[in-house]
C-alpha cells in the first residue's frame, strides 16, 4: 500500500432519521471531508434506498474515491431473519433493509440501531474515549441505548443489546403503578417516564400545564418551583434506572445524548441518586455529555467499518 491521504481509509457515515437522512465521510483520523443531508422520503422504502444511494454516490463523487459505508437506522436488523424490526420508521419494518442497500450500493454495507451507533462514536473519540465499557444512552424521543466494550459495539444475541427503555421502571412508587401505556404494549417502561414526552406528560400531570422539556430546563434554571420539582423528579428516575444499568454492565462512563443530555444539572445530580441503587461501596462510572452530539449519529455509522476492515 502506498502512503498518501487517498490510500487511508475513508468511510462514509449514514443517520437516517425520521424527517432527514445526514451523510458524512470521515478520514482515517475521524475527520469530516464531506457532509450531505436531504429530508427522508417517509413512507417510502424504494424512496429511502433511491436516497442512500444518491447521496452516497455524491459525496463519492465529491472526493473522487469509493468509500465504505455504514448505516444507522432507528431499529435493528433481526440476526434471525435479516428483516428490520423494532423501527419507528415503520416503512423498514419486515424489510432486508441492509441486504437491498447491498444491492443499490453494490459493496457490503453495515447497518446498526442509531442508539448503537452513537455509543460506538462516543467510545471511538468522543466522551467515552479511552474507556473499556461504554454505554450510550438517547434521551429523546424515546429512550434508547448502546454498549461498546473496548471499541466494539455490542450486539447481542437477538440484536437488541443495551434496550434499557423497555424495561420496567425500577423500584416503582405507589403513583408510579402501573406506570404509562407503552407503544410497545406494556406499562411503566423507562421510555415512557424518561423520554421527552415523558417528562412533559409528568410535569402536566402535576401542574395541568403542559411544557416541552426544554422550557421546563429553562423555568427549573429561572427558580420557578414546580419545574425545579418536576426535573427532580426525573432525575430520581433516571438514577434508579441507570444504577441497575451499572449493577448490569458496570461501565466507566455513561455518555448521554439525544436532547435531553443538554439539561445540564442531569450530570450534577444523577450521580447524586444512583448510589442508593448500586450494589458496591462507591460508584465510580463518570456520566458525561457527548462530545460529537448530534454528530454521533453518521459518525458512529461509519465506524461500524474498523480500521482494518475500511477499503483503503
Amino acid at each position: 500500500m502506498g502512503g498518501g491521504l487517498r490510500r487511508r481509509a475513508m468511510r462514509i457515515g449514514i443517520d437516517l432519521g425520521g424527517s432527514k437522512i445526514e451523510a458524512a465521510a470521515l478520514d482515517g483520523a475521524g475527520r469530516v471531508r464531506a457532509r450531505r443531508r436531504m429530508a427522508t422520503p417517509a413512507g417510502s422504502y424504494e424512496g429511502t434506498l433511491a436516497a442512500v444511494r444518491e447521496l452516497v454516490a455524491g459525496i463519492e463523487a465529491e472526493l473522487g474515491r469509493r468509500c465504505t459505508v455504514g448505516v444507522g437506522i432507528p431499529g435493528a436488523s433481526s440476526p434471525a431473519t435479516g428483516l428490520v424490526k423494532n423501527a419507528n420508521s415503520t416503512w423498514l419494518i419486515g424489510r432486508p433493509f441492509e441486504r437491498d442497500l447491498a444491492r443499490v450500493l453494490e459493496r457490503p454495507v453495515r447497518l446498526a440501531n442509531d442508539a448503537n451507533c452513537f455509543a460506538l462514536s462516543e467510545a471511538v473519540d468522543g466522551a467515552g474515549r479511552g474507556a473499556e465499557v461504554v454505554f450510550g444512552v438517547i434521551l429523546g424521543t424515546g429512550v434508547g441505548g448502546g454498549i461498546v466494550v473496548r471499541g466494539r459495539m455490542v450486539l447481542g444475541a437477538n440484536a437488541i443489546a443495551g434496550e434499557w427503555g423497555h424495561n420496567p421502571l425500577p423500584n416503582p412508587r405507589d403513583d408510579e403503578r402501573p406506570g404509562p401505556p407503552c407503544y410497545c404494549g406494556r406499562h411503566g417502561c423507562v421510555e415512557t417516564f424518561l423520554s421527552g414526552p415523558g417528562l412533559s406528560r409528568d410535569h402536566a400531570r402535576a401542574t395541568g400545564v403542559g411544557l416541552e422539556p426544554a422550557e421546563i430546563a429553562v423555568r427549573a434554571r429561572q427558580g420557578e418551583g414546580a419545574a425545579a420539582a418536576t426535573l427532580a423528579r426525573y432525575e430520581e428516575r433516571l438514577a434508579r434506572a441507570l444504577g441497575v444499568v451499572i449493577n448490569i454492565l458496570d461501565p466507566d462512563v455513561i455518555v448521554l445524548g439525544g436532547g435531553l443530555s443538554q439539561i445540564e444539572r442531569l450530570y450534577r445530580q444523577v450521580p447524586r441518586h444512583w448510589g442508593a441503587h448500586i450494589f458496591s461501596d462507591r460508584a465510580d462510572t463518570r456520566l458525561a455529555p457527548p462530545l460529537h452530539g448530534d454528530a454521533s449519529g453518521v459518525r458512529g455509522a461509519a465506524w461500524l467499518w474498523p480500521a482494518e476492515e475500511a477499503e483503503a
